[in-house]
């Protein structure tokens, strides 16, 4: 079980103080706001460091930090251990050799052994009684509430048997002496401390990715003043609008765009993508990416949290702490486990002492207390909590941000996947191509009056528009009464006329006959190209094109997808010759045009009640309905915040190989997750009758209770070890 406590500092243990006394780490003062939580329980949150009151592990902050330094639990187990290791040592010793070596009269051992082991119980195992109180005062038994009552009931009798030896009937007696086993509760506690320092070892390189990502934040920037004076600056100073000069070998500050120069810069910390992207004035440039050759001119639009950078470490720690349906289970399990297990522990004490060889209520007492021991649903809730922290910080580094464990759990089972066009399959960085005019209009007015209205739309395809109209120097008006009609287009007033710009769904809304512009729009959209009418006082004028380049890597994408077994189907609002003629070029058999947002969200329910699994890959606003309903919603970092907010997966680069990718994740995460549980459970059905003697008749075969807490130990460190294993392995690499 983990306890990090990586976010709220304490007093370390002075370097010149040696008592062994309990020395409770105090907090010093976290940042405000700071919010804490469990990691098996991300339910539990509150403003103050504690205890989870479900399963007594140490509460650690949602964001990790930097400057941490060592774990405080971390320094206070490895205290613990080490000073009284050797009293543990010397009782174990004792307790296996004292007889034959007969240094002392038994009764004498009881008492050293007593002395020697009580820094130890109540010490080094305070930590383990105060949570198993806490898990009894809380009604959620849990891993300590059985650790805590093994070694209480091991060490409680043996202080019995030493002060009191009386009580106890003749059949209790052994070698002069009523049988003592303080080095079982001496052992135990430091096993388990053991388990633990291993532990919130192995914990620690589970938060390594978000760390790796907050460590590529750079600290300072050089800021140009206005009257052209540079200066560094902390990056915390730098505001929005501010000018930067990036130079070669620098990284890009904050989020912004180029306004002089042109440079490679290389984002692969960030998007996965391996080679570096060339950056001329106007392109966009993402904070903490490395700037390679050239020097680079910017201004900054995202800073603080608002950049992608504070994006992807909040999604990545969002998803960490999220649960998957999958744990769901084991946690249900794990509930009454622990009642069980007290249970059958307490039928192990009874059925030996009644029916076991002498000293039988002795064999009782030991086998009871390793069932209690082994028993420990330590490695059952970390199974899947450990996969997840691993696997969504590994994926984030190649570009694909998990919102949360669900979505990993189900990426694996989609097997159909709806994408939009513009922004998904192509650039969404369209060029206006021409306008036609009819009658009582030219092209440049159509232009103009177009670019007017489209001043007030964020639509790549309106900043196509915009952009030509000012490259050829035309006056444009300012747009009254803007209203978008989300998804298929735009109505408003611009120098004095009522204008609307948008699709055939529009214009059919609007009762604007435009069959006589039909013959070129259709040309057009065979040709590939986006086609939007412009009605002027509820009027045909003509109409736009606007081509967008198919990315790249589109096609690759698509292939492997399709290879997979999805179904690709295309939704996008253009009309439907552009997009067949898209889908054509890139295998896309099933094509739906001129679609509103109604219309995507209808076609995922429809598919959903097909019993399809579906994935919807957009981009913008109109995306964000189908994004919110899919099974698993996915949006392109290049998109709007508000497709990125209704999604649950986004590629940061916003290419689609990142679908394909994330496939290899979610498949690689799962198997992980049930190898985890599969061990858990495994061990726990062979270790509970194994400590509780059913082969002795058969075998003659009993369980330590020592051996059981090493058992313990070490089955939460293989989980997590094998966690850790999709980090070292990697998730499959990009396609491609």
């Amino acid at each position: 079980m983990n306890h990090a406590h990586s976010g709220a500092p304490q007093h370390p243990h002075h370097e010149g103080h040696h008592a062994p006394h309990d020395h409770t780490p105090v907090p010093v003062p976290a940042p405000a706001g700071t919010i804490y939580t469990c990691p098996m329980h991300p339910e539990i949150r509150q403003d103050h460091p504690g205890n989870c009151p479900k399963c007594g592990m140490t509460l650690e902050p949602e964001m990790p930090t930097l400057d941490e330094g060592e774990d405080p639990e971390l320094r206070d187990f490895k205290r613990r251990f080490l000073w009284t290791l050797p009293l543990t040592l010397a009782v174990a010793v004792l307790a296996m050799a004292g007889h034959r070596l007969q240094w002392f009269e038994m009764a004498t051992q009881s008492w050293i052994e007593l002395v020697l082991s009580l820094p130890i119980v109540l010490w080094a195992g305070w930590p383990f009684f105060r949570r198993a109180v806490q898990s009894v005062a809380n009604r959620s038994p849990n891993m300590w509430t059985l650790i805590g009552l093994g070694t209480a009931a091991a060490f409680v009798y043996s202080v019995v048997a030493t002060v009191a030896p009386r009580v106890f009937p003749e059949s209790f007696m052994s070698m002069g002496r009523v049988a003592v086993y303080f080095e079982a509760a001496a052992v135990i506690i430091s096993l388990t401390l053991l388990g633990q320092i291993l532990e919130l070892k192995a914990r620690s390189q589970t938060s390594a990715a978000i760390k790796s990502l907050l460590g590529l934040a750079p600290k300072t920037a050089r800021r140009i003043g206005a009257n052209g004076t540079e200066e560094d600056v902390p990056i915390a100073h730098v505001h929005v609008g501010d000018k930067l000069r990036v130079r070669p070998g620098e990284k890009v500050p904050v989020d912004g765009v180029v306004v002089e120069g042109a440079s490679a810069v290389d984002e692969s910390m960030l998007t996965g993508e391996p080679l570096p992207v060339t950056k001329r004035a106007g392109d966009k440039l993402i904070g903490a990416t490395l700037n390679t050759s050239g020097a680079l001119v910017m201004q900054s639009e995202k800073v603080g949290s608002q950049t992608v950078l504070a994006s992807i470490v909040q999604m990545v720690a969002q998803a960490q702490r999220s649960r998957a349906p999958m744990q769901r289970m084991a946690d249900h399990v794990a509930g009454y486990f622990v009642m069980a297990v007290i249970g059958i522990a307490v039928l192990t004490f009874f059925a030996w002492g009644f029916f076991g060889p002498a000293p039988s209520w002795t064999h009782g007492l030991i086998n009871a207390v390793a069932v209690l021991i082994i028993a420990c649903p330590c490695a059952l809730g970390l199974a899947t909590p450990m996969s997840i922290m691993v696997a969504t910080g590994k994926a984030a580094t190649q570009g694909v941000l998990f919102r949360d464990a669900a979505a990993i759990e189900n990426f694996r089972k989609v097997d159909a996947l709806i994408v939009d066009k513009t922004g998904t399959l192509t650039e969404g960085k369209p060029g206006f191509e021409r306008a036609v005019a009819l009658p009582g209009f030219s092209e440049d007015e159509v232009l103009r009056l177009a670019a007017s209205l489209d001043q007030g739309s964020e639509h790549p395809l309106a900043h196509a528009i915009v952009r030509a109209a000012r490259e050829r120097g035309l006056a444009l008006a300012a747009a009254d009464e803007f209203e978008s009609a989300s998804g298929i287009g735009v109505n408003g007033s611009a120098g004095g006329r009522r204008l609307a710009l948008g699709n055939t769904a529009l214009m059919d809304q609007l009762g604007v006959p435009v069959d006589a512009l039909r013959p070129q729009a259709e040309a057009l959209r065979a040709e590939g190209a986006s086609v939007m009418f412009l009605a002027v006082d509820g009027q045909p004028a003509g109409l736009l094109a606007v081509s967008d380049p198919v990315k790249a890597t589109t096609a690759e994408a698509l292939a492997a997808l399709k290879a997979s077994g999805m179904r690709v189907i295309m939704a996008t609002g253009d009309g439907l010759t552009t997009a067949r003629a898209v889908a054509a070029r890139l295998g896309i058999d099933e094509v739906h045009g001129e679609v509103k947002p109604a219309d995507k969200l209808a076609l995922v329910e429809k598919l959903q009640r097909e019993g399809r699994i579906v994935a919807m890959a957009g981009d913008g606003i109109n995306d964000a309905p189908a994004l919110a309903k899919a099974d698993v919603g996915v949006a392109m970092g290049t998109g709007t915040d508000v497709a990125m907010n209704s999604a649950q997966v986004t590629l940061v680069k916003g290419d689609l190989r990142g679908i394909a990718q994330a496939r290899i994740v979610s498949e690689k995460t799962i198997a992980n997750m049930k190898q985890n549980l599969g061990f858990a459970f495994v061990y726990n059905a062979l270790g509970v009758p194994l400590a509780a003697g059913v082969l002795f008749p058969f075998t003659g075969w009993l369980l330590s209770p020592m051996i059981a807490a090493l058992a313990m130990s070490l089955s939460s460190a293989s989980v997590i070890t094998n966690a850790l294993r999709l980090r070292a392995e990697g998730t499959g690499g990009r396609p491609g």
